[in-house]
């Protein structure tokens, strides 16, 4: 699963550099094809990276999403890639990609990568419905948002070689909300006697719209935590208090 690396003299998904990219990913990997190729963020003005509020800006030097997913479509027909996603992407995005595929014969996105945890289900206004009604599988990115959902950054804490404490200037979960929220969180697993980590990774899995969930560890002992929460089974019970919780502090880290 790879997105375009794109590259000068504008870093945007046009054809030509669609075509760069891949031929450099190919050599780099040393590789005939890639199985997913994904659209890393939108190519226009819209809230993605946990932007609010919407302004419409329309530039001229957007790429056409029609140009973008011909790329994409040659990429397949000559057998360098077998599938193509999305990422960062939008409803009306999502949607606008589907219906040009569909009408012009183009290759059908098959994934949308976006960011989605206990701390983040914006994915469920709107892009929920898409997944399920178009089989736009859902990679949910950041399921443990940045890491905060183990609880280790609660109260000032800065663990050694922890991601935000090497990258104290990715805040996007570490507002005063997230934080709160978190230790939210924090508090249920530890009444129902399980992992926090594997709790909120239970949570994203169990989300009828999610066909993967992209995880990452710096340890065997992480790994071992990520990977048993396949065994973590949420009750009623547990998911209603986890809905209470998010009514309460809705999307802190959108």
């Amino acid at each position: 699963m790879l997105a375009p690396y794109l590259r000068s003299p504008r870093t945007c998904p046009d054809r030509r550099n669609i075509a760069l990219a891949i031929e450099g990913s190919l050599k780099r990997l040393g590789i005939e094809h890639i199985d997913l190729y994904q659209i890393h963020w939108p190519d226009r003005r819209t809230n993605y990276f946990g932007r609010l509020g919407y302004t419409h800006d329309p530039k001229p030097e957007d790429t056409p999403l029609e140009e973008t997913l011909e790329a994409m479509h040659e990429l397949v027909k000559s057998g360098k890639v077998r599938h193509i996603g999305l990422s960062n992407e939008t409803a009306w995005g999502s949607m606008r990609y589907l219906h040009l595929a569909e009408t012009r014969g183009l290759s059908r996105p098959v994934s949308i990568q976006n960011p989605y945890s206990l701390l983040n289900r914006s994915f469920e206004v709107g892009l929920a419905e898409v997944a399920h009604r178009e089989s736009l599988g859902l990679l949910a990115y950041s399921p443990l948002g940045f890491g905060t959902l183990s609880g280790k950054y609660l109260d000032g804490r800065k663990p050694d070689g922890a991601r935000l404490t090497l990258f104290n200037q990715y805040a996007r979960y570490s507002n005063p909300l997230g934080e709160r929220a978190t230790r939210h969180y924090i508090e249920l697993a530890q009444k129902h006697g399980v992992d926090p980590v594997q709790l909120a990774i239970a949570f994203v899995t169990s989300r009828s719209f999610v066909t993967s969930t992209i995880i990452g560890a710096t340890s065997q002992a992480q790994l071992e935590t990520l990977l048993g929460s396949s065994e973590l089974k949420l009750s009623a019970e547990l998911v209603r208090e986890i809905d209470a919780i998010h009514g309460e502090v809705p999307n802190p880290c959108p």
